[in-house]
Formats: structure tokens, sequence, C-alpha cells
């Protein structure tokens, strides 16, 4: 019997643990899609306790702890930083096969040596010698992520944010680059008036632009699409149900921006028409920059109307939605294409019985001008455990390369998940190894090694050129 978590978890054979610990173990980190927030990066700040940097704001911890009988008080609320992690270590030995068993004591180990079981017997001793470490200036929030040798993060922000802690990292001489992300989901989020007319008063001050008409606010949100490139982004992201490819002509976007700007009921053909059109607009930009553009499809969000209104968004009630994708996503992709002005671009699904669906669909627009153009990315949110990887992994393995896939991203907003990077690539080198052990692919370690390496770290490193 193999312990728990020892060197060779997840590894299931000697080939697997050849080529995780010869090739992939040490390779550094690209995050090239984050939610961290780059002004605790900036300031370099110490978290007061285990509680803070582990439990605020993970909803993965939260939705498990509710599911456990812990009401919201201890959850979201306003019991003490204390009793929340007494609760969370109370649920953890109920996280048995849920990912979060995994990554709690991966996490425990990487960053304070605890090889401690989480469990309400161990709990305040945990939670003391963590907290003693974190008090150091070695574990200042810098330090947490040197100590995991990351190189490039990329964070989620909007064409708003004025870039300041951007800027401040930049000019502070650390050693991993910090790069915003362009995420300009609120600004064709015609679902909402109020919030979209709020939003277009906010550019039009942040970009000095008046914006009378729907070429004023195409021309404001391209002067900060300008403004991020000037301070280093070479990523966007969005975050759709689905990707938004109706026709529609310039006319009908001008009127129907005029009826939002006078808060005027939109049908939902016409919502669908402005979204296509934002979303269109956004990738001629990015292929005009040689962006990468990056698609997270597939999530029902706020699915509890009465949780969203006491919490808000991202606080634990979003789930893997049921849309489909096959034609919009051609659509879309095709039209871009047909003028060849269609930039790299990741597509991530959330629904996994889409694996196949997006694995075939990126052949369809690699044209050779560069390697792995269009990827199929790694595992995202629910997916991003041991069954999830693999399949995205054997989907994109059978229909396409799985030697240009640009790695693994921690999508996290926590910045102890790091080890979810070691996690990805155990279950690659188990995937290989086994393969290997039975005769399915040739010993060869150095070929196969160089593979690793690449999927690891070399292949995102030459495709997003950060």
């Amino acid at each position: 019997m193999k312990s728990f978590l020892d060197q060779n978890f997840l590894l299931e054979n000697k080939t697997a643990e050849h080529l995780y610990h010869t090739y992939a173990a040490a390779m550094p980190i690209i995050d090239y899609h984050c939610h961290l927030d780059p002004a605790q990066l900036a300031a370099d700040i110490q978290f007061s306790n285990l509680t803070d940097v582990w439990l605020r704001g993970d909803h993965y911890k939260w939705r498990a702890m509710r599911t456990n009988g812990v009401a919201e008080e201890f959850v979201t609320g306003k019991r003490t930083d204390w009793e929340k992690f007494e609760k969370w270590a109370a649920t953890v030995p109920y996280t048995l096969r849920n990912p979060l068993y995994h990554w709690t004591h991966l996490e425990l180990q990487r960053y304070f040596d605890i090889h401690d079981l989480l469990s309400p017997e161990t709990a305040k001793s945990i939670y003391e010698r963590c907290n003693e470490k974190l008090a150091t200036p070695e574990y200042s929030v810098r330090n947490l992520v040197s100590k995991m040798n990351v190189r490039v993060i990329c964070t989620t922000d909007d064409p708003i944010d004025n870039l300041e802690h951007h800027q401040q990292i930049a000019s502070s001489g650390w050693g991993t680059k910090v790069f915003p992300a362009f995420r300009p989901d609120k600004a064709m989020n015609a679902d909402d008036l109020t919030a979209l007319n709020n939003y277009i008063n906010q550019l039009e001050a942040v970009s000095d632009i008046a914006i009378f008409d729907y070429n004023d606010y195409l021309k404001a949100l391209k002067k900060r699409h300008d403004y991020f490139a000037a301070n280093g982004c070479c990523v966007s992201d969005h975050g759709l149900e689905q990707i938004y490819a109706e026709d529609y002509t310039q006319d009908e976007i001008r009127i129907i921006f005029d009826k939002i700007r006078t808060g005027k009921v939109l049908m939902p053909g016409e919502i669908l028409k402005f979204k296509s059109a934002m979303l269109y607009e956004f990738a001629m930009w990015d292929h005009e920059k040689g962006w990468v553009q990056q698609y997270h499809l597939g999530a029902l969000r706020n699915n509890n109307v009465r949780a969203y209104q006491l919490s808000g968004p991202d606080t634990g009630y979003d789930s893997i939605g049921d849309f489909k994708q096959a034609q919009s996503i051609a659509k879309f992709m095709n039209r871009l294409d047909s003028t060849d002005q269609l930039a790299k671009t990741i597509l991530y699904n959330l629904n996994p019985s889409d694996n196949e669906l997006m694995a075939t669909m990126i052949g369809n627009y690699n044209d050779g001008s560069v390697a792995g153009k269009i990827q199929f990315g790694s595992a995202w949110w629910f997916l991003d455990q041991k069954d999830g990887m693999t399949r995205q992994l054997n989907a994109l393995s059978s229909m396409g390369l799985l030697s240009r896939l640009v790695g693994m991203l921690t999508d996290s907003r926590s910045f102890l998940s790091y080890p979810r990077h070691e996690y990805f690539r155990r279950l690659l080198c188990n995937l290989l190894g086994t393969d290997v052990e039975n005769g399915e692919l040739p010993d060869n370690p150095e070929w196969i090694g160089k593979i690793i390496k690449d999927i690891c770290y070399f292949n995102a490193e030459s495709y997003f050129k950060f």
C-alpha cells in the first residue's frame, strides 16, 4: 500500500515516476490566467493568518462547508477567522475523493511543510504553526509565489482598471512578471441595462472620451485596449455562457446602443446582436496587437437568487451549464479567419460532454502559421481535478496534438493554489508513463521528457511571448 501523498503521489508506475521527477517537477510555472489580486502583490502583504490566505474568497471551500452543514456565518459571515478555520478543519475529513482533499494537504505540505491530516483534532496545531510562519518575511505574498517557482502571472482585469498596481510591480524589480489580462465582460453585458449604463459612465471618465453613440463607445474601449497593451498586456479573456455570433448590421448595433443609453428595454435578439458585435470588435483588436484571446465557456452563474442577493457573485452558487457551443464557435471563428484576422485562441469548456467538440473544433482553424495556434485549454473550474484533467488530456491526445498544449493554469483567487500545477504535471506524466509501460508508446524517455517539459513550460513561453 502506498502512503498518502508521498513523493510518487498519482504516479502509478516506475516510468511515470521517472518522467515526473526528471522532467516535470522542477519546471517553472507560467500562470497565464488567474484571479489573484495585483494590489496584494504590489504591496507584498503579509497575511494575518491561515484563514486570511486560505479561506477568504475561496468558493470551492465555501461550497464544501455549506454542503457539510456549516452555517453561512462561519463561511462568509462575521464569525472570527479561527472559528471559520475550525469549521473548515471539521469539513476536510468529509471531502474524501473531492479534489479539495488533495489540494488541502498538498498546500499544507508544499508551503508549510506540514504533513499532518487536517481534522478537528489537528486544527489548532496546524493553525498556530502556519500563522507563525505567515508572520515572517519569508511568507510575504511575493515569497509565497516565488516559493513555487512562478515566472509569469496574468491577472484578470476590467478595461476601466487603472493598472497602477501592475505598474508598481513592474517598477519594483521583482523577478516574477505580473501582467494584466483584458476582461471586457461588463462592457458587453446588455442583460442588465442599469449596470451597463453605469459602466459606460465610468468608462467615459477613465478614457476621457464623451460617449454619445456606439462609435464613441468603441473608441473609448479601444483606447483602454491600447492602454493595457502599453502596460504589458498581451492576453484577453472572456467568461461567457457561449460564444455570441448572431448576424447584425452596424446600423442595428447603433440603434441598439442608443436604446441602451436611453434605458429602453431590449428584445432578446437585440441583446444577442449587441454581444456578438462587441465580441467581434474585441477579437479584431486582439489580432491587431498579436494577443492571445481566451474564451472560458459554459458556466451557469448565480443560480441561487436568494444567496446572490445576500453574498453577490463568485461566492459558490455557479455550476456547469449545458449550452450549445459548436455552431456559434465555428461561425465566430470562421468570420475572423475568412479575413485572416483570427488571433491565437484558447477555448475552455466547463461541460465535459463538450471535450471532443473542443478537441475537434480547434483543428478547423489551425493554419500552420503558429504551432498550436488554436488551443483546447486545460480542464477548468469544476474540471480541474483528476478525472476532469485526465479526460481533457485524453480527448486532446486522440483528436489533436497533446504535445502542443500550453499547459496548466490556476484560475484561482488563492495564493496557495500553485500546487495545482504539480497535480496536473503528475497526471500528465502518469498518462504518458502508463502508455510506455503498456507498450503504447516507445520507451524513449528523452523525447517524451522533452514533450513533458514543453507542455509544462516551454510551449506557453513560446506561445504567449510575454
